[in-house]
C-alpha cells in the first residue's frame, strides 16, 4: 500500500511539473475564470430557488387535499402549550396540545359557536384614538 501511494505522488508530482514547463500552454485570463465563477454560482442560485419554488408547491397541494380534519382556532397558553380547535366532519375538538402529549379537552356539534366575552369589540383605530384622546385630555 506504502508503495501505491508513493507511485501516486511521484507521477502528480511529474504530471504538475511538465504542465508548468510546458511555455506553449496559455494562462488562464482572470476575467474568463471570474465569469465562470459568476455563471455557476447563479445557477445555483437559480436551481435553490426553483427547488424552493417547487416544494412550496407541492406541499401547498397536499395541504389543500386533505378536506377531513381543519383547524379551526388555536391560541398560546404557554411557551410550549397550545389549545387548538380542530374540526373534524361535524364535530368541534378542543385540544391541549404540550411537546410531550395531545390531549383532548372538550368537543362540540360544529354549529355551535363559543359564547363571546364581555370585552368590547372595537376596531384596532378606534382603541387608538380613545388612547390618544385620554392622554391628551387634562
Amino acid at each position: 500500500m506504502r508503495v501505491s501511494f508513493r507511485c501516486f505522488c511521484i507521477l502528480a508530482t511529474l504530471s504538475a511539473l511538465s504542465a508548468r514547463a510546458d511555455p506553449a500552454s496559455p494562462s488562464p485570463d482572470l476575467g474568463s475564470s471570474a465569469l465562470q465563477l459568476l455563471s455557476g454560482f447563479a445557477l445555483v442560485l437559480i436551481l435553490l430557488f426553483v427547488s424552493l419554488w417547487l416544494l412550496k408547491r407541492l406541499g401547498a397541494a397536499r395541504e389543500n387535499g386533505n378536506h377531513l380534519l381543519k383547524i379551526v382556532a388555536g391560541t398560546a397558553v404557554g411557551p410550549r402549550e397550545k389549545v387548538v380547535v380542530m374540526e373534524i366532519g361535524n364535530l368541534w375538538l378542543v385540544i391541549g396540545v404540550t411537546p410531550g402529549q395531545i390531549t383532548a379537552l372538550h368537543q362540540m356539534p360544529k354549529e355551535t359557536r363559543p359564547e363571546q366575552s364581555g370585552l368590547p369589540t372595537a376596531d384596532f383605530a378606534g382603541r387608538i384614538q380613545q388612547f390618544l384622546s385620554r392622554r391628551h385630555a387634562p
